[in-house]
């Protein structure tokens, strides 16, 4: 059995390090050109993927921030909290930084005898060389050749993104707040240090407003003494229409990406990460070949789902973004009658935790 992943992607090395955990040996092919790092970005990951996370690829349990509580606000209402989802005993999620993540899976995988890492020469045929090839990589002339078919949705919108050093708190609560510029979420990742994901509707920043203040203006409780650098990113979302042709498998965010709201991305790339790995230790376990049947099987297990949630997370943008618009609280009301009614909740919180499963 010959396996490789194109790209070393957050994506790439998770689904590597969950093979190479199997003793699954795995070529890993990058691109001489380094990708330019995400200093202030950082992941969300719910509880049960963290569990599967730590067992089953790498255990980073003493680099990841514990939340036990989401608080959701909007303009609209203006302090009055608009869902809150808690659990005083357990966590609900946890926040690490992106390129720390990336670190601890790279480093890891370095020292283990089943990985190895080559440069891509786009003139070798790695369909022929290998029984499966998994691309994680934009920019690799296979996603153009094979996966140029999508969903895309744009959303005329710019995240902005930074790290706020602030005096020291109990820092165990995620705030996101609905703005009548965009979304915006306060993550923390230490009791000195929160993430900010500022999502604002091109049409909602003024000329040389600056973006500092507007995060000073939605600050609720942190006493902030410094901002690293704001990063810039386009805001997209798209679903691939087909996963794979033949023996070559889209992985990751090339199969589908979605508005960062609510920080589902990374979460739907492990649950996909959780199918794939299924269907090759069931595979190996009945004596069957590794070939193109598990790209079949893995899109007819993994489509639907993801194309479900993706789209729950555009409904709940598009439910408050039109809120935004005929400047009315008369939606958010009935999102604060629904989402109090604990059977309801909880399911809310089942379905950010483990995604949707039909």
């Amino acid at each position: 059995m010959k396996l490789c992943i194109i790209g070393n992607s957050l994506s790439a090395l998770t689904l590597a390090s969950a093979l190479v955990k199997e003793k699954i040996a795995v070529d890993v092919f990058f691109s001489k050109k380094k990708a330019k790092s995400n200093l202030t970005r950082t992941i969300g990951i719910s509880k049960s993927n963290i569990e599967y996370f730590n067992a089953n690829m790498l255990n980073i349990e003493k680099f990841i921030w514990k939340l036990n509580k989401i608080e959701i606000y909007t303009d609209n209402l203006k302090n009055e909290k608009l869902l809150n989802f808690e659990d005083q005993k357990k966590y609900l999620f946890s926040i690490i930084k992106n390129s720390k993540l990336q670190d601890l899976l790279q480093n890891n995988l370095n020292k283990n005898k089943f990985y190895k890492a080559k440069v891509f020469n786009k003139k070798k045929n790695l369909s022929k060389n290998y029984d499966l090839v998994i691309n994680t990589d934009f920019n690799n002339p296979i996603m153009k050749k094979f996966f140029s078919k999508k969903i895309i949705k744009s959303y005329n919108s710019i995240a902005y993104t930074t790290v706020i050093s602030h005096e020291k708190l109990k820092n165990n609560i995620a705030v996101q707040i609905f703005t009548k510029k965009g979304p915006i979420a306060f993550l923390p990742i230490s009791n000195s240090q929160t993430s900010i994901v500022f999502s604002i509707h091109n049409s909602q920043l003024k000329k040389n407003e600056n973006i500092y203040e507007l995060i000073k203006f939605h600050n609720l409780v942190y006493k902030i003494n410094k901002f690293e650098k704001v990063e810039l990113a386009e805001l997209k979302s798209f679903n691939l229409r087909s996963y794979y042709k033949e023996n070559v498998l889209a992985f990751g965010d090339l199969i589908h990406k979605i508005h960062p709201l609510a920080g589902q991305g990374f979460n739907m790339t492990i649950r996909d990460t959780m199918i794939f790995m299924k269907i090759i230790k069931n595979k190996l376990s009945s004596g069957l070949p590794i070939d193109s049947s598990v790209n079949k099987e893995f899109e007819k297990k993994s489509k639907h789902m993801n194309f479900i949630f993706s789209n729950s997370i555009d409904f709940v943008y598009e439910y408050f973004n039109f809120e935004r618009k005929i400047q009315n609280n008369l939606l958010s009301k009935s999102v604060q009658i629904i989402g109090n009614y604990k059977p309801i909740n909880s399911i809310f919180t089942k379905i950010a935790d483990k995604g949707i499963f039909i």
